[in-house]
């Protein structure tokens, strides 16, 4: 990690899963729209929080990934938070392009699930 980490501060209030991640939300910081889901451990943390892109942890391939790299659909981010557990990060971004590996812009473009009224 470039001799970097994550400040203990934080780390020490990151509640992971056994695997050692945290979910991570990524939301557009100036509509709110949720674009997608993704995993962090601590050095995908700190790179988000030192160098201003979104960087996650791969769980299908066991690395770091920075949002973009490959598809140029960049996030840049404007601000981190913890909610108020430690167990979920939410980043708020720029997206450039779309945020979901299909090509859509959120990956909560779906068809929405059917809510009984009753």
């Amino acid at each position: 990690m470039d001799g970097m980490s994550l400040d203990p501060g934080i780390a020490a209030r990151l509640k992971r899963n056994p695997e050692g991640l945290v979910p991570a939300i990524a939301q557009q910081y100036d509509t709110g729209e949720v674009l997608m889901l993704a995993w962090m451990n601590d050095e995908a943390l700190h790179r988000t929080l030192t160098t201003g892109r979104a960087t996650y942890w791969s769980r299908s391939r066991s690395e770091l990934w920075v949002k973009g790299d490959t598809s140029g659909h960049v996030q840049h981010v404007k601000a981190v938070a913890l909610d108020c557990d430690g167990d979920t990060v939410l980043v708020k971004v720029d997206q450039v392009g779309a945020a979901c590996h299909t090509g859509d812009h959120t990956c909560f473009d779906a068809a929405p699930l059917e809510i009984p009224v009753g």
